[in-house]
């Protein structure tokens, strides 16, 4: 089966997402089929496959992005749906057009990435590393197992063109917030630019619920990153 809903992404208004401000970003409900959404909810990976990440020192000054993180590599042991659906991101021409077309981008590679946040944890105003074009998240939590009353919406942060993307400014130092749509099929595509801040507030679900979220992140090709990752080391190519 495909994953990608191929009419829904032909539906995409490239001008206007590139018109887009303070940046540019898409909200779109439905990038993947029902039946395919299903599938890979029902077989998230198992959060003992993950490495927490809390207290990490980042660069700038910025606070730690504490999570569980897991970074995918070819022969990670995976659900048969979701090393397929990473198959159709990789080679479906569909969704490469469409990135190339968006990100105004002939060459990139395509990193992917779980993110389960608990309670307390929150992402930090920022707007990624220098090397990355864009990136692509897929939210998935479901009204089964998340209330929208605890959080876990990407903000779309309006700087005013002000900020430094070196800084490390706190929410109230923005102009605008807009949440983004977080719950169920939806997801969320952005470009990267000097001003691409976004950023998560604290989370206020009960213990034991997370916030999960899959992300395609699209870097410019880097043979020197592609031979790190070889050598077991991970360039850390989403924030």
């Amino acid at each position: 089966m495909m994953y990608l809903d191929g009419d829904r992404l032909q539906a995409i208004d490239v001008e206007a997402y590139r018109s887009q401000r303070p940046f540019p970003w898409l909200n779109p409900i439905g990038l993947l089929t029902d039946e395919g959404y299903r599938r890979l909810l029902e077989t998230l990976p198992n959060r003992s496959m993950f490495t927490p990440i809390f207290g990490k020192q980042r660069a700038d000054g910025k606070r730690s992005h504490d999570r569980f993180s897991l970074e995918y590599h070819d022969g990670l042991d995976l659900p048969a749906p979701w090393q397929d659906f990473i198959s159709e991101l990789r080679g479906r021409p569909a969704y490469q057009d469409l990135l190339r077309r968006l990100l105004g981008a002939r060459s990139f590679e395509l990193l992917f990435y779980w993110h389960y946040t608990p309670r307390g944890c929150s992402v930090s105003p920022h707007c990624d590393s220098r090397r990355k074009l864009g990136g692509h998240i897929f939210y998935f939590n479901t009204s089964a197992d998340w209330d929208p009353a605890w959080g876990g919406e990407t903000l779309i942060l309006d700087d005013g063109g002000r900020l430094n993307f070196q800084s490390a400014p706190d929410f109230t130092d923005f102009q605008q917030m807009t949440p983004v749509t977080a719950l169920g099929n939806w997801s969320l595509l952005f470009s990267k630019t000097p001003h691409s801040w976004h950023g998560v507030h604290e989370l206020q679900c009960p213990e034991g619920y997370l916030r999960k979220v899959f992300i395609v992140v699209v870097n410019r090709f880097s043979p020197l990153d592609r031979l790190k990752r070889a050598l077991g080391k991970s360039s850390k190519g989403y924030d």
